[in-house]
């Protein structure tokens, strides 16, 4: 990139800063919390360097046949950006535990060497400790994503990576999502020695602070009487349509369906049409040429079409900057945050505290 942070802050405090009256967002845990997203980040990144590379020499030298994650709600859409970023550049395939077998059908679980990746925020839910311990048995290497380091989860890990957010009363999370994603790609550039994701990831506060000042006012306006809406992204970019989806489910309650751009075009699409929302992240690179595509098409049928397009670089609505396609995908949740607790509020809600919800989900 031939411009500075410091170059791009000054061209979004000049035109592109997000309306900060819109009814006292500034107010909500969300807001606070999510702002604290670039300081939780630096944190995570300090405490962690040494742990990051240790690892990745581990396992460099010893490397797994499979990667399993372990984790349910945002986590479990932090681990979908994780396995992308695995899978594109370590070759290594990725699969999801289904928490259950062990915790419902105690399973027994085949011997194996496999690395498990288990991320919560709580490190206290019975299924995920269950699943952890089943394959910790069997032979796994266990490394822990977890902001309480004080639980049962970050004192069974083999590697504990501790996601340093900080506390986090807001219902809907927020910082500890975004520091489990710099937590996939620390890790990701230690072991595959990609000096241009690990630079990258270095960057991530500084471009984190620019991404909450993005404009992404006009969502509001454009979902605050809707019903029912599309997500979509691809790759690196699918994990964050998850959580976006889910978001807007909590704080906004607004019925949110999340697609791969490809998958989208397989069935959902057809009740796509005239005045139906859609949010869509773009990354830079040719997956989010996909989503480019979709998003044409989409609107040509009408809808309403919000595209996040890191290929415009902060000259889109809403804004997006380009940066490297892995971290892209951080900024612009981090943007997404915001915009959604302002929506919340639009819609006569609290995003702090969603009805019928906690902040600890205790599954069994």
């Amino acid at each position: 990139m031939n411009e500075t942070i410091q170059d791009r802050a000054s061209t979004l405090q000049d035109g592109t800063l997000q309306n900060e009256t819109l009814h006292d967002e500034t107010q909500t845990l969300m807001f606070s919390e999510a702002a604290e997203s670039a300081d939780a980040v630096a944190r995570l990144l300090s405490a962690n360097r040494d742990a990051f590379a240790a690892l990745g020499e581990r396992l460099r030298a010893a490397p797994p046949a499979v990667v399993v994650t372990c984790a349910r709600g945002s986590s479990d859409h932090a681990a979908t950006y994780g396995k992308y970023l695995i899978e594109t550049l370590l070759g290594v395939p990725v699969a999801s535990a289904a928490p259950s077998v062990s915790s419902v059908y105690a399973a027994p679980m085949a011997p194996g060497t496999a690395l498990v990746i288990a991320v919560s925020q709580s490190g206290r839910s019975p299924d995920l400790l269950a699943t952890v311990t089943a394959y910790q048995n069997a032979g796994a290497y266990v490394v822990a994503f977890v902001n309480d380091e004080t639980s049962p989860l970050a004192e069974m890990a083999d590697t504990l990576i501790a996601l340093k957010a900080g506390p986090e009363k807001s219902v809907a999370a927020t910082k500890s999502y975004i520091c489990a994603l710099a937590a996939f790609a620390g890790l990701t550039a230690a072991w595959s020695q990609n000096d241009a994701l690990a630079n990258a990831v270095y960057t991530l506060p500084d471009m984190l602070t620019l991404a909450f000042g993005a404009d992404w006012s006009p969502i509001v306006d454009a979902l605050a009487n809707a019903n029912n809406l599309f997500v979509i992204g691809r790759g690196y970019g699918y994990g964050i349509a998850q959580e976006a989806a889910l978001k807007l489910k909590e704080t906004c309650a607004l019925h949110a369906e999340a697609f791969s751009a490809a998958e989208v075009r397989h069935g959902p699409m057809a009740i796509v049409n005239d005045g139906f929302p859609v949010i869509a992240f773009a990354t830079s690179d040719t997956a989010g040429d996909g989503v480019r595509e979709a998003a044409a098409e989409f609107r040509a049928r009408g809808a309403v079409v919000c595209l996040a397009d890191a290929k415009a670089d902060a000259d889109g609505t809403p804004v997006a900057l380009t940066a490297h396609p892995a971290i892209e995908p951080i900024l612009m949740i981090q943007s997404f945050y915001r915009m959604a607790n302002a929506l919340s509020l639009r819609r006569g809600l609290n995003p702090d505290a969603p009805l019928h919800l906690s902040k600890v989900t205790r599954t069994v």
